[in-house]
């Protein structure tokens, strides 16, 4: 039984599946990216500070406190909104409009694009940051390096998800263009129309006109008057 419904999502109203749920690759994809922001954001707030002679706290990537700011804040980000898409994920199965689950896929694919964008911004940042830092705190190479590795990670996750998000409005998109006959069924497939019933082609019998008759030689034979 077709159980697909508008946007490659269920049908609404069918039964959730927890296994079925957590196997979906976009829901796959949103928990690796919740898993890398969490990395990025706990490395630079365990090792990304230090405090300098004059007892303020300077950021690790070349004293820059943006760098570390700005590596935290797009990383927070993306854990509330990779909970938030997640979440979403399964509402999706239960949004009955076609134009709510469309608006769902545009901001999934919009967000999800602009996301891998900034974490590109952030890699390109913090590595140009890291390769400037002069003697670094002892410990703290390993925490570093390793938020600009997740933060490279994280662009093909944010990609991946925006990859589904465009699959999904691909397939609503192709649905709603669709001409009536595909939608119903093609010729010869279950659900399509029954071929009419041809009706008989009877032979109609012609009589022959009159005035017709005429001899071997081509003449009418015509009866001779009588006075």
């Amino acid at each position: 039984m077709d159980t697909t419904g508008a946007y490659g999502g269920g049908k609404a109203g069918g039964a959730f599946d927890p296994q079925q749920f957590i196997q979906r690759p976009p829901v796959i994809v949103r928990a690796v990216c919740w898993l890398f922001s969490v990395i990025v954001m706990g490395c630079i707030s365990a090792k990304g500070w230090r405090t300098g002679e004059d007892g303020k706290e300077h950021c690790v990537y070349n004293d820059d406190t943006n760098a570390c700011n700005y590596g935290v804040g797009i990383s927070v980000i993306a854990f509330i909104a990779s909970v938030g898409f997640i979440a979403g994920e399964y509402l999706f199965e239960q949004m009955s409009s076609v134009k709510t689950r469309k608006h769902y896929v545009l901001a999934d694919m919009g967000f999800s694009a602009f996301w891998a964008f900034l974490y590109f911004v952030g890699f390109c940042y913090l590595s140009n940051a890291w390769g400037k830092t002069d003697n670094p705190p002892m410990g703290t190479a390993n925490n570093m390096q390793g938020a600009i590795a997740f933060c490279f990670f994280s662009i093909f996750a944010w990609v991946a998800c925006a990859f589904f998000a465009f699959q999904r409005f691909r397939v609503g998109a192709d649905a709603a263009f669709a001409p009536a006959y595909e939608v119903e069924g093609a010729v010869g497939s279950p659900g399509a129309f029954p071929a009419y019933p041809s009706a008989p082609d009877p032979q109609p019998a012609y009589s022959d006109p009159p005035f017709s008759q005429t001899h071997a030689s081509g003449n009418i034979d015509y009866t001779a008057p009588t006075y």
